[in-house]
């Protein structure tokens, strides 16, 4: 086995297929990002994770909060997915021009309208994870919203999940 080739190793990580979520803080200063770092931890209590880089305003946000909102995008919804990875976004609401969003019940942050899934947390914990913390929520509230297929992220590109609404 070669040392580490640092330039490999995004294409390298990116040959694993997840799933794409916006990750969203409520206030009056609501911030929003995508993030594919997304995972069930626990039922018992019911725990899930996201990776968010140290520096953005959505990992700051959810600190000074205490809590956010995930909403697991739809197939569809690559366009919503490219307008929250866009870095110089106006921040506040003017960051959520052109995207569907109602506030959660639980935490006051916006999830997006016709995704698959939202969720509600409570921040239970955060770990350094080198530039991005590791970031464990208590689920508060969970909801399906749609049974279409989700948006999925490999090799660098968008692609459309099977359909969840075949019987397995």
């Amino acid at each position: 086995m070669s040392p580490l080739d640092i330039p490999q190793l995004r294409p390298v990580l990116g040959t694993f297929a997840t799933g794409v979520t916006v990750v969203t803080v409520g206030g009056t200063d609501p911030h929003g990002m995508t993030a594919n770092s997304f995972a069930s931890v626990s039922l018992d209590p019911p725990l899930i994770l996201i990776c968010l880089e140290k520096t953005t305003r959505t990992f700051n946000g959810v600190v000074a909060a205490g809590t956010f909102a995930v909403s697991v995008l739809a197939a569809d919804q690559d366009a919503v997915a490219r307008h929250f990875a866009r870095r110089m976004r106006p921040s506040g609401p003017a960051g959520f021009g052109g995207v569907r969003c109602v506030d959660g019940p639980h935490t006051g942050a916006p999830l997006v309208r016709d995704a698959v899934a939202w969720l509600e947390c409570a921040l239970w914990r955060t770990y350094d994870g080198g530039d991005h913390a590791i970031v464990v929520g208590r689920l508060l509230s969970v909801r399906r919203v749609h049974d279409r297929p989700p948006l999925l992220f490999h090799c660098g590109r968008f692609h459309a999940g099977p359909d969840t609404a075949a019987p397995a």
